[in-house]
């Protein structure tokens, strides 16, 4: 007998959205969302650094259902969460949340058509949970451990080391001098927060990266709020900005070398002839080979321009008693040293999956349309976009997982399944970004195939067509019937 028909695990942006949906679509579904964590909010509670935001628009990075309010698109990490908790509450989901509760493995039985759940608890004493559906929400980042790289002679280091995953609350760089390694998203954030108060903020790079100045004000939003309800201003203002994110996904893969050369005009627009763009701001990748990064009105080029922060493109020889000594010879001094070197990859909260007694490792699955594992009864994933904003992704899947459950209850299935069988298509990466994160993990992840229903899509037009409307039969899902039941 289940203690609940479906569990969620992760109460952070996904899995809060998961369960708005269930209440929305599922009113009859008894559901507990399991968080392994001592607070709701997931990236966005645990992430504390200084200027700490969105990378996209929360338009899209928002929930479909529940529009975002706040007159700032690119938003400040703890209006964030205030958004995530203020609809947990909205739609009751925050009474079902269970704190402090780590689910480390997951048994299929067949017999029962049940799953059961191990939980280590925060209080050190292990229990389990039975459920007839499992949706993991966890995302893909380790929570406890950020990549921090082997830095040679980083314990000669008189100043301070730090990992923006683990930011020391106390930590005090006024009239310092800083050092961020790195130049993703996390560092361009940093970079100029840290420059309002620091003494120099220096970014030092391996290798550059994309980033482009965008308004944090979305004003067309802003005006369509003015003019029409709030509900169908954010549907138009979502839906604009899907159009443009396509279309400058579609483009920067179909002419790499023109987007390449406007996006470096920009930034000369930007920084002016002050600065080596050829150094520092000409990756060796084509854009939309990783995320482009976003500087909201532009202000990591204001730190530059106004000499509060410098950028440095070298590699680190070893770090020294008052700095980093680098391959060029050149020497940086710091005070403190922010490693913004990127995440450890975690699929699906490490959780062991079984069926049955036998162990079924997640990188001998494939993914069925990016959200079921195949052989996984029961089972649902939430992975988002790469391309565009997590949660449009997100929506769609939890939909379709709502669809799905509705139509097994109609037609008295226990369970489905997603069967891959050989031949069907041949096998890539789940994930085919080159940003060093992915890379490092890949081989921890699913597969995914060459062709539907098999492959990732990152479309969320194609995705809406496949997930929201498209019919729930398919040669690839398997319906059963518990044994023993009726028909």
């Amino acid at each position: 007998m289940a203690d609940v028909d479906v569990v969620i695990i992760g109460a952070g942006l996904s899995g809060i959205g998961a369960a708005c949906h269930l209440e929305r679509n599922n009113p009859g579904k008894r559901y507990l969302i399991l968080e392994s964590r001592a607070a709701m909010g997931g990236t966005w509670d645990l992430f504390r650094y200084p200027g700490i935001r969105s990378d996209s628009d929360m338009h899209t990075l928002g929930y479909a259902f529940k529009p975002w309010g706040d007159k700032k698109a690119i938003a400040d990490g703890d209006d964030i969460l205030s958004y995530i908790r203020d609809t947990a509450h909205q739609y009751g989901v925050d009474s079902k949340v269970r704190y402090g509760q780590k689910v480390t493995a997951a048994a299929w039985d067949s017999a029962t058509a049940c799953w059961t759940l191990t939980i280590a608890r925060g209080d050190g004493e292990p229990t389990s949970l039975v459920c007839r559906f499992v949706y993991s929400c966890t995302g893909y980042y380790n929570y406890d451990a950020g990549h921090m790289p082997d830095f040679e002679g980083v314990n000669d280091f008189q100043g301070r080391l730090v990992h923006p995953q683990h930011w020391p609350q106390d930590l005090d760089y006024r009239d310092r001098q800083v050092v961020v390694i790195g130049s993703g998203a996390t560092a361009i954030t940093l970079v100029p927060a840290m420059a309002k108060t620091a003494a120099k903020v220096t970014m030092l790079q391996r290798s550059p990266t994309y980033v482009v100045s965008q308004p944090a004000v979305d004003t067309s939003a802003e005006r369509l709020r003015r003019w029409l309800p709030a509900v169908v201003a954010y549907s138009l203002t979502r839906w604009k900005n899907v159009t443009l994110q396509a279309i400058t996904f579609y483009f920067s893969r179909r002419y790499p070398e023109l987007v390449k050369r406007l996006l470096r005009k920009w930034v000369g627009l930007q920084l002016g002839d002050k600065f080596d763009l050829d150094r520092h701001f000409a990756p060796r990748y084509n854009p939309w080979d990783q995320r482009l990064c976003v500087a909201p009105d532009g202000d990591f080029f204001r730190a530059l321009r106004r000499g509060a922060a410098a950028i440095v493109t070298d590699r680190i020889s070893a770090f020294t008693a008052k700095g980093i000594q680098l391959e060029s010879g050149e020497h940086l001094d710091a005070d403190i040293v922010v490693s913004a070197t990127g995440l450890e990859m975690l699929p699906f909260g490490g959780i062991e999956f079984a069926v049955d007694g036998q162990s079924m490792p997640i990188p001998e699955t494939f993914a069925y349309k990016g959200m079921m594992l195949s052989g996984l009864p029961n089972l649902a994933v939430a992975v988002g976009y790469t391309n565009a904003s997590w949660t449009l992704k997100c929506d769609l899947t939890s939909d379709y997982v709502c669809r799905l459950l509705n139509y097994m209850d109609r037609r008295g299935y226990s369970h489905c399944v997603a069967m891959h069988r050989d031949g069907d298509v041949a096998s890539t990466p789940f994930l085919d970004f080159s940003s060093g994160y992915i890379t490092r993990a890949v081989d921890r992840f699913p597969r995914q195939g060459t062709r539907s229903p098999w492959r990732l899509r990152q479309n969320y037009l194609l995705d809406l067509l496949g997930l929201r409307f498209a019919s729930l039969k398919d040669s690839a899902i398997e319906f059963h019937r518990a044994p023993g039941s009726d028909g």
